[in-house]
């Protein structure tokens, strides 16, 4: 069940305090990074807050506000990548795309981006924003480590859920068949900043691995023919 980005409010301490974790479930605190801004879709950056990261989910609290604060959870963030281009954002960020309930005809720009009301519910972009771009790194090695702690539940009627094994024909499903397969790949690289979940990527990438071992094969035995024939003349 996809849940996405919700409201958080639950905080133990004085002044803007901590998130409550969820530790009956053994969720813990893995990093704590102080002045990080928050921007949701394409609204501006909120002013800066804390973000806490912990093995199930990333919690962002307003420093000034103490009823305001978002989460989203590891299972619910579908990519993450370190974004540095100005053409593609402003400030340095952690770019994250957020899986939603709600239909994919539903833009945002159809929803709280023109209102003053924000539902969360459709928000599929956040951006994280450090006041220290030097930590931009760091922060999305640990988006990786816990987005390892949360593989995709197995749904029921699956025999297993990213088993790294694919048949030929799944393979070719994925990607289609033939030089259709080799332009499908020209025209969508892998993401070499980014971290996805899913295995569609891994599919893709073990046939592009099998087309060229295919090639390299038929080379090879094309040479042995080759060898075989200039014998047979000799």
């Amino acid at each position: 069940m996809v849940i996405g980005l919700r409201q958080f409010m639950a905080r133990v301490g004085t002044g803007a305090g901590e998130p409550v974790l969820d530790t009956d479930n053994g969720e813990e605190l893995v990093h704590v990074q102080p002045s990080v801004s928050i921007a949701l879709g394409n609204r501006s950056p909120d002013t800066p807050g804390t973000l806490y990261i912990t093995t199930k989910q990333v919690v962002w609290l307003s420093d000034l506000d103490r009823a305001k604060g978002y989460a989203v959870g590891f299972l619910s963030l579908s990519l993450h990548a370190v974004s540095r281009d100005p053409e593609a954002y402003p400030s340095p960020c952690i770019y994250t795309q957020i899986e939603t309930e709600a239909d994919e005809d539903d833009s945002e720009d159809s929803d709280s981006e023109c209102n003053d009301v924000l539902d969360l519910s459709k928000v599929t972009e956040m951006r994280l924003i450090p006041s220290d771009a030097s930590q931009l790194d760091t922060l999305f090695q640990i988006f990786c480590e816990c987005a390892e702690l949360n593989p995709e539940p197995i749904e029921e009627g699956e025999e297993g859920g990213h088993n790294w094994v694919f048949s030929t024909d799944q393979l070719e499903d994925e990607t289609g068949e033939g030089d259709d397969a080799e332009c499908h790949f020209h025209q969508n690289p892998t993401n070499l900043i980014g971290h996805s979940n899913g295995d569609h990527d891994l599919a893709r990438t073990v046939l592009e691995l099998q087309i060229h071992d295919q090639r390299f094969e038929d080379a090879e035995e094309m040479e042995r023919v080759s060898d075989s024939s200039h014998h047979q003349h000799q």
